[in-house]
């Protein structure tokens, strides 16, 4: 008997009403699955409701219908306070605007989580994986003193950082230059590989979409899987 997949999306929707008073449908009964150490690219215009399930798929925003399952376990029957819970245990995310705590130095940014799960090894940890990511020189280095590439390479130590079984990233390479956006992928996907995790992203960068095993497109609230996704 095959393992449950490890992120369950079901009849997905998301409907919002505009200051007019008028419904709007971002997301449609949207259904996929995604299995444990796969990596899938959700794609599609601006405006076309990736970020929204992305953050549904996160559980930082609640469906108008449907249902998200991380590893068997509906995230919507839980209150914000387990789900919270649950997500510190199991998910990890990396932004395309880093989401770097200014007032706290690049190793304090990447032990905190660990602090939250209240790991007594959190400085030891928190520094071998910044020298992982080539930052062991700017371990006290505060965000502002550091370029968008280093920020997102210590973005990158705090997500991989507490080992999660998924990680979701939205646009992590949008405010980078190419050849930066480049490097900062390839150590994406080199850590992806390390710590087996189940990588789902939001892109609008073909190329990257193309490194991953599956691709999802989003069209006007509906999901389908790309032909030549693994």
């Amino acid at each position: 008997m095959s393992a449950a997949p490890i992120i369950e999306v079901q009849r997905l929707s998301k409907t919002v009403t505009d200051a007019g008073g008028e419904r709007l449908t971002i997301l449609h009964e949207v259904d996929f699955a995604v299995a444990a150490g796969q990596t899938l690219a959700i794609v599609g215009a601006s405006g076309s409701g990736k970020s929204t399930l992305l953050s549904l798929i996160a559980g930082l925003d609640t469906p108008s219908g449907g249902t998200v399952r991380w590893a068997g376990t509906d995230i919507f029957t839980l209150d914000e306070d387990a789900r919270a819970a649950l997500r510190g245990q199991r998910v990890g995310f990396v932004f395309q605007s880093f989401q770097l705590l200014a007032n706290l130095t690049a190793l304090e940014n990447v032990m905190l989580p660990l602090e939250l799960a209240g790991r007594r090894d959190a400085r030891v940890v928190a520094r071998r994986m910044l020298e992982r990511v080539g930052l062991g020189q700017r371990l006290g280095h505060y965000p502002k003193l550091l370029s968008g590439g280093e920020q997102q390479r210590v973005a990158l130590a705090r997500a991989f950082v507490v080992e999660p079984d998924i990680l979701l990233a939205d646009e992590p390479t949008g405010s980078l230059d190419h050849a930066t956006g480049a490097r900062v992928m390839e150590l994406m996907f080199e850590l992806n590989r390390e710590h087996g995790t189940t990588l789902v992203l939001v892109t609008h960068d073909a190329a990257i979409a193309a490194r991953c095993q599956r691709r999802l497109a989003i069209e006007a609230g509906r999901a389908r899987e790309l032909d030549g996704s693994a």
